[in-house]
């Protein structure tokens, strides 16, 4: 490796090509013989050769225009720092002539997600950042980027088989077994452990709570034998209906001292704890939306885990851009930080944007 600045008169003299050879190279412009993409590999692997970035930004002509494809979102919750994310993506990258459009839809409303993937398929679109909540809409607008040549990046929720150019966002899987793993590690026999589900767990946006689902019980049936397992399921809105079901619960289940919530909601238990004077011994949740995290300051959620959504959008507009401006290739998958935030260290923490 070295510091010095190789110009592009200066890969060609190496290389033994022309000056013009090396430019199609570089910015992928084929007509050039394999035998003469070899030496300029060759010489770009041994300079290790990085282009100058802003130079390419100043000297485009091309616009760019990346769709973003996300949930609405109300300021303070997860989906408000995904779009700061993006946000700041856009300004980092805005003189390289990138454009942020956004389509977005209600979260776990099929209807509106197809509404919007139907839109940005309609649009002339160069990169799209997608939250795929349901496979099959999702699938029907891959058919239709791939036919386009358009690339897109997935946030939030992983579809394997789908050729995404890069996933960012935890494994939900891993995430689920390391929450069961602190939640449990102080149990003693005879404790009875509670999952409190959402009323819309069947539905096919909700696949990444399963899958923290799965590995939370995958870390049960490996470390922890004859337990008691409760499930109350919890309306997303309706607190007068939860204040019945939990007070009913806790009333006739005194011994259910851990719980886990495996999405932002956990708050819906913790204000009930709280209104009622009451603690379990431990109760875990996910992201750190400000009712979560003042919860957990008070003492009526143990554990939160942080999933940094400010970063997954930023870098999946740093993703498209890397692809689409600078024709670098990517990596196929981004995992965030399972970050594990508990009262003594939440004041420590903060988001990337």
């Amino acid at each position: 490796m070295t510091d010095k600045k190789y110009t592009i008169k200066d890969i060609a003299r190496l290389a033994g090509v022309s000056a013009g050879t090396v430019d199609r190279v570089l910015h992928k412009r084929g007509d050039v013989s394999i035998k003469s993409f070899e030496k300029v590999k060759k010489v770009l692997d041994e300079i290790d050769y990085e282009p100058n970035v802003f130079a390419i930004g100043l000297a485009a002509k091309k616009h760019y225009t990346f769709i973003c494809i996300v949930p609405d979102f109300i300021e303070g919750d997860y989906w408000h720092s995904v779009y700061l994310g993006i946000e700041r993506a856009r300004k980092e990258f805005r003189s390289f002539n990138i454009e942020i459009k956004y389509q977005m839809f209600q979260h776990g409303n099929p209807d509106s997600f197809w509404e919007a993937c139907k839109k940005a398929s309609e649009d002339s679109a160069d990169a799209v950042l997608l939250a795929p909540n349901f496979r099959e809409s999702t699938l029907e607008l891959l058919k239709i980027l791939k036919t386009k040549h358009v690339p897109f990046v997935f946030i939030d929720f992983n579809i394997e088989d789908a050729g995404a150019l890069e996933y960012i966002g935890q494994d939900s899987f891993l995430s689920g077994f390391i929450a069961a793993k602190i939640l449990m590690s102080d149990y003693k026999q005879g404790e009875e452990l509670v999952l409190f589900l959402s009323d819309t767990k069947d539905s096919p946006a909700e696949i990444q709570m399963k899958r923290r689902l799965d590995g939370f019980m995958h870390y049960l049936h490996q470390n922890i034998g004859d337990l008691k397992i409760h499930e109350v399921v919890l309306d997303k809105v309706d607190v007068d209906r939860n204040e019945l079901v939990l007070g009913r619960f806790f009333q006739q289940n005194p011994d259910a001292t851990y719980g886990a919530v495996f999405n932002s909601r956990v708050y819906l238990v913790g204000d009930f704890l709280k209104n009622h004077a009451s603690k379990m011994k431990g109760l875990i949740g996910y992201d750190l939306l400000e009712k979560n995290v003042e919860l957990m300051k008070q003492g009526y959620i143990s554990c939160l885990i942080g999933q940094r959504p400010g970063l997954q959008g930023y870098c999946g507009v740093r993703a498209l851009c890397s692809n689409v401006v600078f024709k670098k290739q990517v990596q196929d998958t981004r995992y965030m930080p399972i970050d594990i935030l508990i009262k003594e260290n939440i004041d420590f923490y903060f988001e990337f944007v």
